[in-house]
Parts: C-alpha cells; structure tokens; sequence
C-alpha cells in the first residue's frame, strides 16, 4: 500500500491528526528502491540532505523531563509526513500448522513492516492492547532522544490501554528495524522490519525483498520470560543449553539457547517464504537478524552474494559465499539469479537448526528444509572486507576521549554479563560531550561473542572506516569504535542478545552540559 502523504508546514508542530494512518507494507516491490551497486548517490550527490558528521543543537531528556531543543531541528525534512498504526497485541502465527500463541505489532512482523523514505517524517502511533507496559525502539536510526523508546532513560514505557506518538524526521536510508525494548518481549514478535528509501537512488535491479530471521520459542516452547528465570538461576536443560561449535569465528559457545525454530519472515523452514523472479534478474536482499541470541551463516543455494550494505551504510561491494550476521546486525546483497528453485538458508550458527526462504524462477524441485547449501562452507564475509564508499567515513581528526569498556560474565548467582565489572543500572554512565571524537575500545574477557549496539548514533570501525551501529565483539578480543558525539542525549550502548542485556551488559553515553 502507498504512504500517506500529507504537506504539513513544520515538523515540530504537533500533528492533530487522531486516526491511525495507512501502513506502508513491505512485500518485496519490483524496482521500487535505488541501487545497491550505486547506493553511494545518496552520500556523494548535491541532494545530500544530512551528512553523517552534521551537527544538531543541544538538548538532553529524560523520563520526565520537558524537551529543551529537538536534534532533528536542522535537519531538512521534505515536506512528506508517512503515518502508520503499530498496535501491540496478543496474536497467533500459525508456524506450519503450529499455531503459536504470541504478542505482536498487529499481524505479525512482516504485516507491520514499516517503509518511509528518507527525510519524510514519520508519525508513529503505539496502541498498547498488551497486559504489560511497553515501547518501540527504532534500531539504527540518529534520532531525538526523547523519541527512542528505551523505557525509563528516554521515555516511561507505554502502559496497558495508552497510546504514545512518535514523531522524527528519518534521517538516513537503509535496512532498519522496529522492536520492543522492553525486557526480552523481543523474542516474542514485538519486531518488524523498517525500510528507508532514498528518494534519488537510480535504481538498476529488479527486485527488493526484505528476509527477517529470527529464532523461535513463544507458543511452541517455553517463554522468553521462563527462559530468563532459567539463565539467571543458572540452570540448563531443554532450551538453556550450550551451543558449541569449536570451529566458529564466534568462539567455541556461540549460545546458551537451543531453540525449537528457526524462522524466515515468520515462516518455519516446512513453509517458506517464497521470492518468485525471473532467470537473470536481479535481486536485492535486505537481511536483518533480529533474534534474540542466534548468529546466522546466511548462503544462498547456487549462487553468490555480493554485499553492498552494512547496517544501512553503503560499503564497497565484495563478493562472497557465505555470511555470519549476528543479532541486530542487517546487511544488504545483490544477487543475479538462475533457473530454477533456490534455497536462501540461514543456518544457526553452530547449531542444527536453519531457518530459509525459497527463490523460485522457473521449473525446478523445491530444496527440502533441511538442505544446507555448499556455499555456507566457502568464503566467508569478514569485517576486514568492508570499507566505507567515499563520502561515507568519518572524517579524519584526533580522538578526544577514550574510553575502554570490559565486557565480562559474573562469576556469583543470580548470573549476571557485566560491563566494567557491573550490572546495569548499576554503573556510572560514560561521561561525552558535544562535538567529541570518542574512541571507544570494546575488551571481551568472556568466553562468547557480543552484538554490542549504540543507539541514537554509528560509529566507525577504527581498523576500516566502515559505518555501523551493532559490531560483533568476538571471546577475548578487543574491537575499537570511533564516535563521533554529535546527537545530544542518554544512550544505551548494549548487547544486543536479549538475555545478555536483561542479565545486564548495558551502560550508557551521557552527554555533558
């Protein structure tokens, strides 16, 4: 369905509008975006609305406090607003004739999948018709603080029966995504995928699709709340149990959790989302993980990937077989795709269980849900191959505050994941001030690998450049960051496996006055 437009005068009047708007669903359109090959038109042309280092006027909230100056202030906005409803309710989704009884943002997460192009302003209505408060996130994109859905730092969570508007300018295009970022009803299906177009891309492939994975458990095993209380007694059996894989990049344990699904778009791997083209065209395929606690290994049966988004960002496009994309983590590829019926697999890594979607273009057998392409088995994506397009990196200037953060396990009960020896809340923030270059070196004394989030900003990888918002910190090595401190505020900076959050590796950036 199209976007509501509607010319409004000033994006920081309130919108008087009380009836929800039309949802701009994401079904995979054909042509409808720009090119992931030419996705540098965005940052290199004179229609550049906000480069990356703009900066925005001060003004810091909190859970009570009144906004002082809103950071999307300078920003250009087009004119455009895009309305829609995200209403949190219970709902089922029949998983292959399972019917799993859930919450979800209305029909699930491909039903409130969002799509809004860049510099239009979102209007974002959350119906709460959930028994439990609740927010939206919305993951990756530089927005106002107070407009960032972390409940008691930047707004109160949302109760039973109320609503809560959101109103931004989006600033950046790419892959994003919308989730709950209250306690782990994330790994429920309080998820969906956010796309942001640019308005002047070219265009020169055939397809956008957009692949959600996700690992499964609400409805069909125990909750994501039983699952908590297990972990943080430190009890194992049925879903908390170690996932080792020797021979991963990720380390020997890539997760505590086993689950019962693995799913693609809300579909098992019996019943899979199917991508219907042509032989020879292209596809984009925008992939998003947003499970709570599985790194995939995503291949794609026949063919090769060539990766030309990273969270968003556009990256230089180099060709692989094979990715491991951890939780929160999204890049974008470009597939030209043959005769036949495909399997798109992503595999837990580590594990047995895959979830996959089918791309069928002509006569040809259907791969059977447990096939596992060869491909998963040849080069694989790694950081060192991304670089920054021109126009995409931080311009070079001296760090002014580093700042070295431990990410580590507890070793008392309850467990506890710690960051500087702490539990959140119970650590001092991470003391920034506006204009600030900040490295921040990320030291992994665990024995897992850590998703490890920014809101609010992204940041640079201090060995490449490249642009990012959720960098995978591997066992017992240290990742650096670059941030440039330019959207004033009280940001988490977490791990972005649910559980590790909830159990409390998570601090905070706080912008000095």
């Amino acid at each position: 369905m199209p976007d509501r437009e509607a010319p409004e005068p000033d994006p920081d009047q309130p919108d008087r509008r009380t009836g929800p708007g039309r949802r701009a669903v994401l079904a995979g359109g054909v042509g409808v975006v720009g090119a992931a090959l030419t996705g540098t038109w965005w940052w290199r042309s004179g229609r550049r609305q906000f480069g990356p280092d703009e900066p925005k006027p001060a003004g810091t909230v909190g859970p009570h406090d009144t906004v002082v100056e809103r950071t999307d202030q300078r920003r250009h906005w087009s004119g455009r607003t895009t309305s829609v409803t995200l209403t949190a309710q219970q709902g089922t989704l029949d998983l292959a004739g399972r019917q799993a009884r859930t919450w979800l943002y209305d029909g699930g997460p491909m039903a409130a999948a969002v799509r809004v192009r860049a510099g239009d302003r979102l209007h974002a209505r959350l119906v709460n018709r959930l028994e439990a408060a609740t927010t939206v996130h919305w993951h990756g994109l530089r927005i106002r603080n107070d407009m960032d859905g972390v409940p008691d730092v930047t707004m109160p969570a949302v109760r039973p029966g109320d609503t809560f508007d959101y109103r931004f300018v989006v600033p950046d295009p790419g892959t994003y995504w919308l989730h709950s970022h209250v306690g782990v009803q994330r790994d429920r299906g309080l998820y969906a995928p956010l796309i942001v177009t640019d308005p002047h891309e070219p265009g020169d492939y055939d397809h956008d699709e957009t692949i959600v994975l996700d690992d499964w458990t609400d409805g069909v095993g125990p909750t994501p709340d039983a699952i908590l209380g297990e972990l943080r007694a430190g009890h194992t059996g049925g879903t908390v149990r170690p996932v080792m894989a020797p021979s991963s990049p990720w380390g020997p344990m890539t997760s505590e959790l086993t689950y019962p699904l693995h799913l693609a778009n809300a579909r098992p791997p019996e019943d899979p989302a199917v991508i219907r083209a042509r032989p020879g065209q292209r596809l984009r395929l925008r992939l998003i993980n947003a499970s709570a606690a599985t790194p995939y290994r995503v291949a794609f049966s026949g063919h090769r990937m060539t990766v030309t988004h990273a969270d968003g960002w556009p990256v230089r496009p180099t060709t692989v077989d094979t990715l491991l994309i951890g939780m929160a983590e999204r890049y974008d590829v470009l597939v030209t795709v043959g005769d036949g019926a495909f399997g798109l697999v992503a595999a837990a890594e580590g594990g047995k269980g895959v979830a996959r979607a089918v791309v069928r273009t002509g006569a040809g057998t259907t791969p059977p849900p447990t096939a596992r392409p060869a491909e998963l088995r040849r080069r694989l994506l790694c950081y060192p191959d991304l670089r920054p397009v021109a126009g995409t990196a931080l311009p070079k200037r001296p760090v002014d505050r580093t700042v070295r953060l431990l990410l580590s396990q507890g070793t008392s009960h309850p467990v506890t994941w710690l960051i500087d020896d702490h539990a959140w809340p119970h650590r001092k923030p991470v003391p920034v001030r506006q204009g600030e270059r900040v490295r921040i070196d990320l030291v992994n004394a665990s024995a897992m690998a850590h998703p490890i989030h920014l809101h609010g900003h992204t940041f640079a990888l201090a060995d490449t450049g490249v642009r990012k918002d959720t960098v995978v910190v591997l066992p017992g090595k240290t990742t650096s960051i670059l941030v440039q401190a330019d959207n004033p505020g009280r940001w988490l900076l977490h791990c972005h496996n649910a559980y590790h959050m909830a159990l409390g590796m998570t601090t905070e950036l706080d912008y000095l006055t």
